[in-house]
C-alpha cells in the first residue's frame, strides 16, 4: 500500500470513529422517539410543493438531528430533505456531509403500518460511507459501511453483523415498494415467475437485501438521494451493491447540482 493511499485510508477510518459512529446511532434513535411521540397520537399532515407528505413527525426528527449532528460534528455541514433551498444550492461545494432523510415513508407513517425510518448517512467524495438506518416501530437498528461491515440491532440486543445472500436458493425473493410499486417494476418480475414478491415501505427494503432476508430490490421509480445514501452504506457494508439499473454503476452522491433525484436502481447481494 502506498503511503498516499494509506493517508487517504486513515483518514476515511477517521471520519467513523466509534465515538462519532455510536453518537450517531444513539441520534437516530432519539429522532425515532420523538417520531414515536407523534405516531402515537392525532397529528397533522401537510403537502409540499411537489405534493408529497409532510407531518408534524418530519419537522421535529429534522429539527433533532441537524442541531445534535452540528454538536456531534461542527465542521461537517448537513443536508436533510427538509433543508432550506439556500442549503440545497450550497451543497454542491461539499465533499464531506450528512445527508438525511428525518423521517423516511411518511406514506407508511400516516397509514400507521410501522414501515418508516430515521436515515442518517456520511458522504465523503460522492460515496456514502457510513450509514444508519433506525425503524422507531419495531425498535431496529442498521447500521455501517464498506470500512466496518454491517450490523443489526434489535431493541438492546447485542448488535449482529449481517451479510447478503451468497447464492439464490429456492424462489427469488424479490422486495417491492409497499407505495409505490410501478408498472416496469410489474414488467421486471415476469421475468421470474415462481419469484416471492415482499411488500415493504422506506430504506427498510434495501436493509432486506443486506441482512439476507431477500435477494433484489429493483427501484423503477423516483427516489432521491436521502431516501438510499444510509442504506447503500449498510448494503455494501455486508456485501451487497446498489446499482444504475442501466449502467450497473454504483450509485454516487452530489454528482449534479441541478438534481438530487437518483437514477432507477437495483439493490443486490
Amino acid at each position: 500500500m502506498s503511503l498516499i493511499v494509506f493517508i487517504l485510508f486513515k483518514l476515511k477510518k477517521q471520519l467513523i470513529s466509534k465515538k462519532i459512529k455510536n453518537d450517531v446511532i444513539d441520534l437516530a434513535k432519539l429522532a425515532g422517539q420523538k417520531i414515536m411521540e407523534i405516531y402515537q397520537q392525532d397529528f397533522s399532515i401537510f403537502e409540499k410543493k411537489d405534493r408529497s407528505p409532510l407531518t408534524e413527525a418530519d419537522l421535529i426528527s429534522h429539527q433533532t438531528i441537524t442541531k445534535k449532528l452540528s454538536e456531534i460534528t461542527p465542521s461537517i455541514p448537513v443536508l436533510s430533505e427538509e433543508s432550506t433551498s439556500e442549503e440545497l444550492l450550497n451543497r454542491i461545494n461539499w465533499k464531506t456531509y450528512w445527508l438525511i432523510d428525518p423521517l423516511d415513508g411518511t406514506k407508511e407513517f400516516i397509514k400507521k403500518n410501522g414501515e418508516f425510518t430515521v436515515n442518517i448517512a456520511l458522504i465523503d467524495r460522492h460515496t456514502s460511507v457510513f450509514g444508519v438506518v433506525y425503524a422507531p416501530a419495531v425498535n431496529t437498528t442498521y447500521y455501517g459501511g464498506k470500512e466496518i461491515g454491517s450490523f443489526k440491532q434489535v431493541g438492546k440486543k447485542e448488535s449482529i453483523k449481517i451479510q447478503t445472500k451468497k447464492k439464490v436458493s429456492g424462489p427469488m425473493k424479490i422486495v417491492g415498494s409497499r407505495s409505490h410499486q410501478s408498472k416496469d417494476f410489474k414488467k421486471f418480475i415476469q421475468d421470474y415467475p415462481n419469484a416471492e414478491i415482499i411488500p415493504m415501505g422506506s430504506s427498510l427494503k434495501i436493509c432486506l437485501v443486506a441482512e439476507g432476508e431477500a435477494d433484489l430490490y429493483p427501484r423503477i421509480g423516483p427516489t432521491s438521494e436521502w431516501d438510499t445514501a444510509a442504506a447503500q452504506a449498510i448494503l455494501e457494508g455486508a456485501g451487497g451493491k446498489l446499482e444504475n439499473f442501466k449502467s450497473g454503476t454504483t450509485l454516487g452522491y452530489n454528482l449534479n447540482k441541478n438534481t438530487l433525484l437518483n437514477p432507477f436502481f437495483l439493490a443486490r447481494g
